[in-house]
């Protein structure tokens, strides 16, 4: 809080020629100027008429008054009268002809304010201090004025109004009208903006909120954020970070190795397998029982881990040649996929929409090509079992879980081999079926998976809305992943449910390829995930349909 350093009173009944207040909002100075009969109080909204009290020459509160104070601070006033003739100067003769017009029935006693609006006052004043020092930096006003200045124009664009700008306001959005290409004016105002303040802000093109009318020059109007760098970069990866890390990885490992072992249900004790799928088992079995099956299970986990860790080689091969920088990869375990797949997060901003799509459909196409040929390699090695060598046995009910992969796996193995109770396949159908889904899962157009990411920047933010609201609804419903519905959902609302941050340049179209690949993304996506119909897999033969 700022504190008084000079002050000198007449009576109080007189008026001030030039008086400095602290202003305890603001942290700025605001005159009083004594030719004005009436001034606002800036802090609470009201109108004073001639007099400021103090207390304790930090804060202050406003009232009105029409008379003069009688209490013994007369004395120590009076005591200034020859400095404030000094200040009035000529203008003595007003004050006696004010003090003329006093009425005289006004009481002597001093003016006093209601200690609940004081206090209320105060309570506004530290609540707005308190939110101005906990919230995020915001840009300096004269910086604003310097760059409305020098920076915009009638040769870029002429700003018309000015609107707070970020997730919590500290930025300043530019209103106005662009007068040229907005790619060519946007480079301009960034090279502009760098020598005019260094490397201190960041300068957003965003489409302007609230806008019914087009550009003229086509496409949708245009508007100018200026955020702090400090503000809008991401933070560097922490130390703990790194731990969580580590430690997701390692449990990652462990619901791999889980996996490869839950595969050779047809090799395992009973009293394993009772465990693992009777829901009344409460008791675990002896865990020695698992060391032999170990061996045969680190293949599997090797090819579920290896779609893992190719997905996240294109996420970083494709933002290196972009120069973005990624975050270390957050690996999800999960003991029915192997992997649920990793959050990656951005760690510089993007510099437009294309970049944004190319980063984020490049680790779910490398998972997906992956997992796609070890698939389609474990399939004709199980249709050659003299050639494959060991082969697992597994309920043919888990091919009707995809159809788009459960009438892949019907046009090659076969009627016969599907319609029974168990498939013999090969360990390489398993990791290419949970290297699948868990990209298709990913690619979800929802929040900041790497699918709500795609269709946000080929789509943008209206479309991403749309298609999450359906997406929630179809895993809400079991529509979509079947009896990996819920935990997924719960995953995204938890963990990645909110939309990724605009780029730099959040306006400019990225082409009609990327529209097209992101909608046949999303098209396989849901073939992946939708189960099959009874009617349709009785029909294929897929697993034994019980009817009744």
């Amino acid at each position: 809080m700022g504190t008084l350093t000079s002050y000198s009173f007449t009576s109080l009944n007189t008026r001030f020629h030039f008086y400095p207040i602290k202003d305890t909002c603001t942290d700025k100075i605001r005159l009083l100027d004594r030719n004005k009969s009436k001034n606002q109080c800036f802090l609470c909204n009201r109108r004073s008429k001639r007099e400021v009290s103090w207390k304790g020459f930090d804060k202050f509160s406003c009232f009105s008054s029409k008379g003069s104070d009688g209490d013994g601070d007369d004395d120590n006033v009076s005591k200034g009268g020859s400095n404030n003739e000094e200040l009035d100067g000529g203008d003595s003769d007003e004050f006696k002809h004010e003090q003329q017009q006093t009425p005289a029935s006004v009481s002597s006693r001093t003016p006093t304010i209601s200690s609940v609006g004081a206090a209320y006052n105060n309570l506004q004043v530290d609540s707005f201090k308190l939110m101005e020092l906990l919230g995020p930096e915001k840009v300096d006003p004269t910086d604003v004025k310097l760059i409305k200045d020098k920076l915009f124009g009638y040769s870029t664009f002429w700003v018309t109004n000015e609107e707070p700008f970020g997730d919590l306001g500290e930025g300043i959005l530019f209103l106005g009208n662009l007068r040229g290409n907005r790619e060519d004016v946007f480079s301009k105002l960034q090279h502009q903006l760098t020598e005019l303040t260094g490397d201190k802000y960041n300068l957003f093109m965003v489409e302007e909120p609230n806008s019914e009318d087009l550009d003229p020059r086509g496409g949708p109007r245009v508007s100018f954020g200026l955020l702090r760098k400090e503000v809008s970069e991401p933070g560097p990866t922490t130390l703990w970070q790194y731990v969580i890390a580590l430690i997701l990885f390692l449990l990652t490992i462990g619901s791999s190795v889980e996996l490869g072992i839950a595969s050779q249900i047809n090799r395992l004790p009973p009293e394993v397998v009772k465990y693992f799928t009777d829901p009344n088992a409460i008791e675990p079995p002896d865990m020695q029982l698992l060391f032999p099956f170990v061996d045969s299970a680190v293949p599997l986990a090797y090819g579920v881990l290896g779609v893992q860790l190719f997905h996240e080689v294109g996420h970083f091969l494709t933002a290196l040649l972009k120069k973005v920088k990624l975050g270390i990869p957050f690996f999800i375990p999960n003991i029915t996929l192997g992997s649920f797949g990793a959050i990656t997060q951005f760690k510089s901003i993007l510099p437009d929409r294309r970049t944004m799509v190319d980063i984020s459909l490049a680790g779910p196409f490398a998972g997906a090509a992956l997992s796609f040929s070890m698939f389609c390699v474990g399939l004709l090695l199980s249709s050659k079992p003299d050639v494959a060598g060991d082969l697992v046995q597994v309920p043919s009910m888990l091919f009707q879980g995809s159809l788009l992969l459960g009438l892949i796996s019907r046009g090659t193995l076969g009627y016969a081999s599907m319609h029974a109770a168990t498939v013999a396949i090969h360990p390489l159908v398993i990791a290419g079926w949970c290297g699948l889904t868990t990209s298709a899962f990913n690619m979800l157009p929802v929040g900041c998976l790497d699918g709500g990411r795609a269709v946000q920047g080929a789509l943008g933010k209206g479309a991403l809305v749309a298609f999450g609201l359906t997406t929630y609804t179809l895993l809400g419903l079991g529509v979509l992943g079947g009896p990996l519905a819920l935990p997924w959902g719960l995953y995204v609302l938890i963990c990645q449910r909110t939309p990724e941050k605009p780029c730099l340049n959040d306006v400019s179209e990225v082409g009609t390829w990327r529209i097209t690949a992101v909608i046949v993304a999303v098209m396989l996506v849901v073939l992946t995930l939708l189960p099959l119909w009874d009617e349709l897999a009785e029909e294929l033969g897929i697993g034994l349909v019980t009817t009744f």
